[in-house]
């Protein structure tokens, strides 16, 4: 039986498994900090969140199982993205990692390559208009903003290729994680382009392309010596953790949908071609001919987190978000007339507008902290079902939703999402998401599974089926007009003062 290991970076959490076959020999997580620094800036220590964290989560892995490293047949890793981080020619890391589009620093650099280049010119070469999810800004901002930091670096990694690299030595990023990287990746041509923006970066500073199950290369002994694992296993070129996320459960035909219950809610379609919509992301899927649609939020996750840190301080952490869900399924749906914006980072699809404000809107003297929670777990599965909606307006609606993530474990925010949307979601018996994902990554890429072997791996264990509720369908269009009719107010709020 063929042992594989899989390995993901999350925006708080590094979580690792050895597999066999299927089944988990072992698992681990080390959870580390987001660090945000000033408002719309959101940052990782490279050194110290990500390889130290995959050093770490390796070592346990080993040991839990009690196995040979040189069992581990191949290593898969994943880990947010699209993230921007110079480094030296080392692989060293020359500033704090920019993450994705959570960080909406490069507004300015955003709105000057779309003056320059044309946003439809981009979108038909890249397959994505620009936006907060875009890298190529990133970099003209470091080069803008630090340019010491700019000129000294020799690579411009994500956080799985710069993984890739320090585990291998081999600069390489996949495809479906380069097309993040526009303006500076040709999704006709599968490979960098500098015609559209020739002063942002040379291609030579940034990896190679690949797929995500090619071999990348071995561990190197240096390597080897800090993750515990066996010199030469073979490591894969990797991905972003929600596509990773998304092989876990078996998305893999067109109309498959994953949705992911994560610090953002992200949500990856596989389509039958490429769809071309300003509002949503392209980029090629994880193997050869295959195409992938994706929207995310800014804020979900991480605003329950927020939530439970400001106003239920007084609960064992361990039990707060528990007794927190209790509240909510205790308030009616509707939240008893509250609606909340949950743009507390500005907003990503299908509104890409960083200036958007996180509002809770209805409050009166009667309401309290139940109702608030519920609010704003209905406020993320509003705003997640106006992303359902854009596809169904760009051409490629919905067949089936796999459901993923710790939010799935809240049934108030599970059910309201289903509510919202229309759809049934399904939830596999493997709840381990990006990490298990990657072991099977890992397997399929020395031949010891195929890539449907990923139904026999993770069956569907469990439904949550939509019910119509009226308190919904009144919130609908009200969600829309809030934010449509309060945008002018956050974006003056937004501005310093005179």
């Amino acid at each position: 039986m063929t042992i594989t290991l899989g390995i993901d970076i999350g925006t708080y959490e590094t979580k690792g498994v050895l597999v066999e076959d299927g089944a988990v020999i072992a698992a681990a997580a080390r959870g580390h900090q987001l660090r945000v620094p000033r408002p719309g800036w959101a940052e990782h220590d490279a050194e110290a969140d990500w390889w130290a964290d995959l050093c770490a989560v390796a070592r346990e892995l080993v040991a839990t199982a009690g196995i040979d490293p040189a069992r581990v047949a191949c290593l898969a890793v994943s880990a947010i993205g699209p993230c921007m981080l110079p480094v030296d020619a080392a692989c060293r890391p020359l500033s704090p990692a920019v993450l994705y589009g959570v960080d909406t620093r490069a507004a300015a650099e955003i709105a000057e390559l779309d003056a320059e280049i044309g946003a439809g010119r981009i979108l038909e070469v890249c397959g994505n208009a620009l936006t907060s999810q875009a890298v190529g800004p990133k970099i003209l901002w470091l080069k803008h903003n630090r340019p010491e930091v700019y000129a000294a670096a020799a690579r411009i990694h994500t956080a799985t290729s710069f993984l890739v690299e320090r585990l291998t030595g081999q600069a390489v990023i996949d495809h479906y994680t380069a097309a993040n990287f526009a303006p500076l990746y040709d999704v006709g041509r599968l490979g960098w382009t500098d015609a559209l923006a020739p002063g942002i970066v040379e291609e030579g500073r940034l990896p190679r392309p690949a797929w995500s199950a090619e071999i990348a290369g071995g561990v190197t002994r240096a390597a080897a010596a800090e993750t515990g694992l066996a010199a030469g296993t073979p490591v894969t070129v990797g991905t972003i953790d929600a596509a990773a996320e998304a092989v876990s459960v078996g998305v893999t035909d067109p109309g498959d949908l994953m949705l992911m219950y994560g610090s953002t809610v992200f949500a990856i379609l596989l389509t039958a071609a490429r769809v071309r919509d300003p509002r949503l992301w392209y980029a090629p899927w994880l193997f050869p001919g295959a195409h992938a649609s994706m929207a995310g939020l800014a804020t979900s996750g991480t605003l329950t987190h927020w939530f439970r840190d400001r106003f239920a301080q007084e609960l064992p952490r361990e039990d707060a978000f528990a007794a927190l869900a209790a509240e909510a399924a205790a308030s009616p749906r509707g939240a008893r007339g509250l609606l909340c914006l949950p743009h507390f980072s500005g907003e990503r699809t299908p509104v890409h507008d960083p200036r958007a404000a996180g509002a809770f809107f209805g409050l009166n003297l009667t309401h309290g902290r139940g109702d608030l929670y519920r609010a704003l777990l209905e406020g993320i599965a509003l705003a997640t079902g106006r992303i359902v909606e854009t596809w169904a307006e760009a051409g490629a609606p919905v067949a089936r939703v796999r459901a993923v993530g710790g939010g799935t474990r809240n049934p108030v925010w599970l059910q309201a999402t289903s509510d919202v949307t229309g759809l049934p979601q399904e939830l596999c018996a493997q709840t381990r998401g990006a990490s298990y994902g990657d072991a099977f990554l890992a397997a399929v890429a020395v031949g010891a599974a195929r890539r449907d072997d990923i139904a026999r791996w993770n069956p569907v264990a469990d439904r949550s089926l939509p019910e119509r509720v009226a308190a919904y369908e009144r919130a609908r269009p009200l969600f829309r007009a809030l934010y449509e009719q309060t945008r002018d107010i956050a974006h003056a709020l937004a501005e310093p003062p005179a």
